[in-house]
């Protein structure tokens, strides 16, 4: 292909198909604040490859002995809702084992079993009795209840246990399967959200095939134990901070990370005016700031459905 480069010249190139193994974990990293050991995770996705990414991250931290924990979801949009129940039972209390985590609320025609567009949905899978046979997504049973298999219940995973509070580096797109990790979370531990408020989409899907094209649509919501949800106006944040693309992640004195710390330290977060302005030494201004969050941001806002299905 022939690409146009900024100065205007061209220049033609080869692209050749090559696979990727993606780490979504970018940055790990633990913090003294006085008494305290404060973990650090920059998580950039929910793959479904990330849980054994994660438990070695966690196992870390408990090594370490973390008990407080800042994770950095500013740019993630979202993906595999199974990931984001692993990432969320390594941070609960055991206490919470066997109680609900969240329940997910279909659409009411699936409810009601009138969506019959998923009768051609149809695949092989092996059953309890070991006999192969086919199934169609009509045959599942979209009922918000234990029974039907719409409640997920906490199973703590990992042996990081004590964590007294949890915060969440945030911006406009934290999204979908990030905020269902919050949301899990803010009935069972203290979470305080840091940064800009969320995107807003308590709302996910599974694909449904049509010829050689997949439709995707938001088929179910989730709300927590408390059964809180519906937060599609984004959620709110409780220490309003400009993005800060001047400094790399881990650096403490980048100003997201530097107001989980200083709250860590001193019960509070700083009342610094400058929080929402711009250094007056940095090199870029307040508009090129949010141009470059901007581009850091995922494309992709989404809570994909990947756990194994269970039939009627």
């Amino acid at each position: 292909m022939t690409v146009l480069k900024p100065d205007g010249t061209s220049q033609d190139v080869t692209i050749t198909k090559a696979s990727y193994n993606i780490n979504p974990i970018l940055f790990t990293k633990t913090y003294t604040i006085g008494v305290k050991k404060v973990g650090y995770i920059v998580f950039n996705s929910f793959t479904t490859n990330s849980v054994a990414l994660l438990d070695a991250a966690f196992a870390q931290f408990a090594t370490d002995g973390v008990n407080e924990l800042v994770v950095d979801l500013r740019y993630n949009g979202g993906g595999s809702v199974a990931t984001s129940e692993a990432f969320t039972n390594l941070i609960a209390p055991a206490s919470q084992n066997g109680k609900v985590m969240n329940t997910t609320y279909w659409t009411k025609t699936m409810q009601d079993g009138a969506a019959t567009i998923l009768q051609n949905q149809k695949f092989y899978q092996t059953g309890s009795d070991g006999v192969k046979r086919m199934f169609s997504m009509f045959d599942l049973d979209y009922k918000p209840t234990r029974a039907a298999f719409n409640q997920e219940v906490f199973a703590k995973r990992g042996s990081l246990n004590g964590l007294t509070r949890v915060y969440f580096i945030v911006t406009s797109g934290t999204a979908s399967a990030s905020e269902l990790l919050i949301n899990n979370l803010k009935p069972v531990i203290d979470v305080k959200l840091i940064g800009k408020k969320t995107y807003g989409k308590p709302v996910g899907f599974f694909s449904i095939r049509i010829d050689k094209n997949d439709l995707y649509i938001p088929q179910f919501e989730t709300k927590n134990q408390l059964d809180q949800g519906g937060y599609f106006d984004g959620m709110a944040v409780d220490k309003d901070i400009f993005d800060d693309v001047t400094k790399d992640f881990g650096d403490p004195t980048e100003k997201l990370l530097a107001q989980a710390l200083y709250y860590s330290a001193n019960g509070s977060f700083s009342s610094l005016i400058k929080d929402n302005t711009i250094s007056s030494t940095s090199p870029l201004s307040k508009t090129q700031v949010g141009d470059l969050s901007d581009k850091l941001d995922h494309e992709f806002k989404g809570m994909v459905e990947t756990r194994k299905l269970n039939f009627k």
